[in-house]
């Protein structure tokens, strides 16, 4: 057999990755089926495509760089022979590694000072960046290369700030820049009237120009996240992978990289920009020479189902109109209703604690003047939609700081509400029991079921206090309850424990 040439790196899209030297094989963050969800909803992959799992070369080993829903996905990693090993990092929550374990794999952790080598591949797992947002801490970035050199490395910067280890190790010459480094676009831009993460219902704060732009898009992945990587050749965007469940407009704005490719390489010349479509084969060859790209048979793009979405996007951005937020579950049936009151009841106390640690929390906590003068102790309402045995009303709920608690306080209409506190929630009671039953995860709400209001800084919107609050770092318990329920419907009855 012929000795390796290069690395061969195949998109499976959003962030799933099949890489090769042609003798052992690395799966990263496999999403391999349709869609991604570790409750009953799911995000379809876009551009749609379709993985034939019994073509693909098999695995070595398989990667898994953090816990969340769009990079661990239950049902792909059973479509895997059982024997594949799975390697992750350090600080994965031992809820995903139970759950991985009840699948029948054996799951190992590494550091960042034990490279993993796969035959002639070898991976090491860079922890995230000091500066990474707090639910992003707990994520690996793999470098990979032929074991034993540096002149054909990989670095993959999943979603998190470039490890500052990494960095130390470049500036110290103990590396070289990578050959190639992969970068995440996770924008998820929406368009004007559609419901996104950063909506902000005060008057006057949300607006065409509070959506992301693709020039944005690409200063902030191409210049300002490379710049610790000085010397790059090559450069490969993924991310923005996927529609949210049941989207109006579609796809995400600027999730065509084949297209920002295009345009960064015609705005900058530090380095050439590759946009992978899934399918495509990205070959870093040992001999410095230029990248090749080719295409992998068993990966299929469905072009009607792409070109029926893009349409969708294309009407919607050509009449203007927003969108209203809907439940994403199912009605809560009424012989239910007492315990979904006994479980908010339950939690509520633990989110009005956890809020304080936030930057919803601190900034609430700092501020003692809002529009109507002085503030008094109540900072922030949840505001829950269709409360059990009240349809079409609100059921509120006041954040004390001085408890912390949330108070159960009169409904007011919306402009009442936001003239009275600086932060607010707005979300289906069916939706937020879901998460806190395990049929839903935080990040599903978002998109759907969320609204919310804020003063300063983008990142000081609730819903990153709630992404902070009821994601997997902070609340392991509640996604054992999500993976137990994609478990059980694969026919696991073992538990996966929190």
């Amino acid at each position: 057999m012929a000795a390796p040439v290069g690395l061969e790196l195949t998109f499976l899209g959003h962030q799933t990755w099949h890489i090769t030297d042609g003798l052992s094989t690395v799966l990263l963050d496999p999403i391999l089926a349709d869609a991604f969800g570790a409750g009953d909803l799911e995000f379809p992959i876009w551009p749609p495509r379709n993985v034939d799992t019994a073509k693909m070369p098999v695995p070595d080993a398989v990667i898994l760089s953090h816990e969340h829903l769009d990079h661990f996905h239950l049902p792909s990693l059973d479509l895997l022979a059982k024997t594949v090993p799975v390697y992750t990092g350090m600080t994965t929550p031992q809820a995903v590694v139970d759950a991985i374990e009840v699948l029948g794999f054996t799951v190992r952790r590494l550091d960042h000072t034990t490279p993993l080598t796969v035959g002639d591949i070898e991976i090491t797992l860079y922890p995230a960046g000091a500066r990474t947002l707090f639910w992003e801490q707990r994520v690996a970035q793999p470098l990979v290369r032929r074991a034993g050199t540096t002149e054909a490395d990989v670095f993959i910067g999943v979603d998190a700030d470039v490890s500052d280890l990494y960095i130390e190790q470049l500036t110290d010459g103990v590396l070289k820049p990578p050959r190639l480094a992969i970068v995440s676009n996770n924008a998820q831009t929406v368009p004007y009237g559609a419901l996104g993460a950063d909506n902000n219902l005060l008057p006057g704060m949300d607006g065409p120009r509070n959506r992301k732009t693709g020039i944005e898009i690409l200063n902030g992945l191409l210049i300002d996240y490379l710049k610790p990587l000085d010397g790059v050749r090559d450069v490969a965007l993924c991310g923005n992978g996927f529609t949210a469940p049941r989207s109006p407009h579609g796809p995400f704005l600027y999730a065509d990289h084949a297209a920002l490719a295009a345009t960064a390489n015609t705005l900058q010349h530090l380095f050439r920009v590759h946009g992978p479509r899934p399918g495509e084969r990205l070959t870093v060859p040992y001999n410095g020479g230029a990248l090749s790209s080719s295409g992998a048979e068993w990966v299929h793009i469905d072009a009607k189902a792409e070109a029926c979405a893009l349409a969708t996007q294309r009407a919607f951005l050509s009449e203007s109109k927003d969108v209203e937020p809907t439940p994403i579950t199912p009605a809560l049936p009424e012989e239910t209703w007492e315990a979904a009151r006994a479980l908010l009841a339950e939690e509520l106390p633990r989110l009005a604690r956890d809020f304080i640690a936030t930057r919803t929390g601190a900034l609430a906590s700092g501020i003692h003047d809002y529009l109507r003068g002085p503030v008094g102790s109540r900072r922030a309402v949840l505001r829950l939609l269709d409360p059990p045995g009240g349809t079409g009303t609100i059921e509120s709920y006041a954040w004390n700081l001085t408890g912390p608690a949330f108070e159960l306080v009169e409904s007011t209409g919306r402009e009442e509400a936001m003239a009275l506190f600086p932060f607010g929630i707005e979300i289906y009671y069916q939706d937020l029991i879901a998460v806190f039953e395990g049929r839903a995860q935080v990040w599903d709400v978002v998109g759907g079921s969320y609204q919310g209001w804020h003063i300063g800084e983008p990142l000081d919107s609730p819903v990153y206090a709630l992404f902070a609050a009821l994601g997997e770092h902070q609340r392991p318990d509640l996604a054992a309850r999500c993976y137990q329920h994609s478990l059980t419907t694969l026919g696991y009855t073992q538990a996966a424990t929190a």
